[in-house]
């Protein structure tokens, strides 16, 4: 029997390289690499990794904003058959080193402005390989990542990874407060593209442009690597800003963007909006939280229209998609429960699927599905059925078509300008606060960050407490986006029989 063409992340660039080495692959500050030269740097560096003792199955953690060096590292681990784990750039040093402490990271590839919150936890975390984004890294133990690559012969054989080898661990916060890591693999990765390019009719002509975080799925795998793999072209920047993006789209012909609501809106209200010329824009994909009725009619009067998504961590992340023409007509749904390669279903608690119209958990199975948690066979078990499905933890119904509509989150998490925040994570640090007796912490409208986060705290007697106190308070243990912006002090929390908080009630009282 003939071996089976390898699909991974290494092999499927490489196949890229070959077919068309001359095409642009990626813009950054103005400068562009086609796909040749992209292919040697990843050669060079995943030969400089393996050279430094990264092996098989290894992990290798990246820590920084958008950089081309994000995608050459992911690239070159599957090309040697690690496994790469990229990090938020906003996490604390706690937060990090829990990670990479439960990672075992060998190699750690860290952005200059991180060097010193890396160096204050690597001790505890003991990498053997420390590599700097900057030309004159410290002297303590960090190489230059250029030095490296410029070291380095070109990888001679690719390792092929097979398909249910793990490509990529992406830590998700959890609501015990802990984040686990969603091991994604090569197949998940490779089913999820065929999966994309179906539902989002993504063109080897699509220029994309790259401004929502690698480190989180969406902005890695709904456009970015759909685009690359298609041998489209990114054009990419090192985070979001409303002017410089309508710069952007209108100077590079931007076909396609990933964004959130947020974005979106910070574009809409931008002085130069309306004289932007936006007419390269086949779509926009928006993912995070619903699309707004009022962003859709804005945007559609520029005749630019979008794709609503939705999907997780764990699903790589596509697991509902609706299409530019079915927004208009549907809004606030998710899309449908049917993509080619995959399937949303609505279930009770006992396992049963509800009836049309009915709320039910949102459950998901297809090959885009992760395999599992990194090291956590318990929490594994829990989020799958013997079915199958991967349990999400949303609620939503399906209306006599088959499209979903999301209408609560389970699990309580908080989604504020597109980062995910899990209340007991934070909880769990405000609680260690002298003045804080109960907490809960619960999502409320926001104008600009589509929710706030909101601390509702009950005070030990004799206390008193202000905002600015509590934010300074978690500032060392919690990453900015998680930290609340709004403190509300009340006399008791409600709660339930079993004494379980009722957040909703909370949310109906500080709307």
């Amino acid at each position: 029997m003939p071996d089976q063409i390898a699909i991974d992340l290494g092999s499927l660039l490489a196949r890229c390289v070959e077919i068309t080495p001359d095409r642009p692959a990626l813009t950054f500050e103005g400068r562009t690499t086609t796909f040749g030269r992209l292919g040697t740097r990843v050669r060079r560096l995943a030969e400089g990794l393996r050279a430094g003792g990264v092996g098989r199955g290894d992990r290798i953690a990246y820590v920084g904003v958008n950089h081309p060096s994000f995608l050459e590292t992911l690239f070159a681990a599957a090309s040697i058959g690690a496994v790469f784990v990229p990090l938020n750039s906003r996490l604390t040093g706690p937060e990090l080193e829990y990670i990479l402490t439960d990672a075992e990271a060998h190699t750690i590839i860290s952005d200059a402005e991180r060097l010193p919150l890396i160096d204050s936890i690597r001790d505890s975390c003991k990498p053997r390989r420390c590599v700097a984004l900057t030309d004159q890294p410290p002297d303590h133990g960090w190489e230059s990542y250029e030095e490296v690559l410029a070291g380095a012969a070109e990888l001679s054989a690719l390792a092929a990874p097979a398909g249910d080898e793990t490509a990529l661990v992406m830590y998700t916060s959890g609501t015990t407060g802990r984040p686990k890591g969603a091991m994604l693999s090569h197949q998940n990765l490779f089913l999820h593209h065929v999966n994309a390019l179906h539902a989002l009719d993504v063109s080897a002509d699509d220029v994309t442009l790259v401004v929502a975080p690698l480190f989180h799925i969406g902005g890695l795998n709904v456009l970015t690597l759909t685009t690359m793999l298609k041998t489209g072209h990114a054009v990419l920047f090192s985070g979001f800003d409303a002017p410089q993006a309508l710069r952007a789209i209108e100077h590079h012909h931007v076909t396609t963007m990933f964004g959130v609501p947020a974005m979106f809106n910070f574009m809409a209200q931008d002085p130069a909006f309306g004289a932007t010329d936006l007419s390269s824009v086949r779509f926009f994909v928006c993912g995070g939280a619903p699309v707004p009725e009022v962003l859709i009619r804005t945007y559609a009067e520029r005749e630019v229209p979008f794709v609503q998504a939705y999907g997780l961590t764990e699903t790589a992340p596509l697991a509902l998609v609706l299409g530019q023409d079915q927004v208009a007509r549907r809004p606030g749904s998710a899309g449908h429960k049917q993509m080619m390669l995959s399937e949303v279903r609505l279930k009770d608690r006992d396992g049963n699927l509800v009836p049309v119209g009915e709320p039910g958990e949102v459950c998901i199975r297809g090959p885009q599905v992760m395999s599992g948690y990194w090291r956590d066979p318990g929490a594994t078990a829990a989020v799958f059925d013997a079915d199958g499905f991967f349990h999400s933890g949303d609620v939503g119904y399906e209306d006599p078509d088959g499209f979903v509509y999301l209408v609560d989150r389970s699990k309580d998490m908080v989604i504020s300008g597109g980062e995910n925040v899990y209340p007991a994570e934070v909880e769990a640090v405000l609680y260690d606060h002298p003045a804080v007796a109960e907490v809960a912490v619960i999502g409320t409208p926001h104008d600009r960050w589509g929710e706030a986060v909101t601390a509702i705290v009950v005070l030990r007697p004799g206390h008193d407490l202000a905002l600015d106190e509590l934010r300074a308070f978690a500032r060392h243990r919690l990453a900015g986006f998680k930290l609340p912006v709004r403190l509300e002090l009340v006399a008791n929390l409600p709660r339930t029989s079993s004494g379980k908080v009722m957040k909703f009630r909370l949310k109906e009282q500080f709307r």
